[in-house]
């Protein structure tokens, strides 16, 4: 697969709420027409993690890119 194919990338993503880090340097690629799922107990950064890629709360750190 070619890079044209990614269409959503996450890179080096972290959120903190004060003290607490919710999601710690998460990197990921997903390409098209590939279905992606999140699996985890509960306080690992799931919800978080969707949060910041439909644009509700903002990455402390990295970025979020969707073609």
């Amino acid at each position: 697969m070619s890079e044209k194919d990614v269409t959503l990338r996450v890179e080096n993503v972290t959120k903190r709420f004060g003290e607490f880090t919710a999601v710690d340097d998460l990197s990921l690629e997903v390409r098209a027409g590939r279905v992606f799922g999140f699996l985890g107990p509960n306080g690992a950064g799931k919800t978080t993690t969707i949060r910041m890629i439909v644009g509700i709360t903002a990455p402390d750190e990295g970025r979020i890119e969707f073609w």
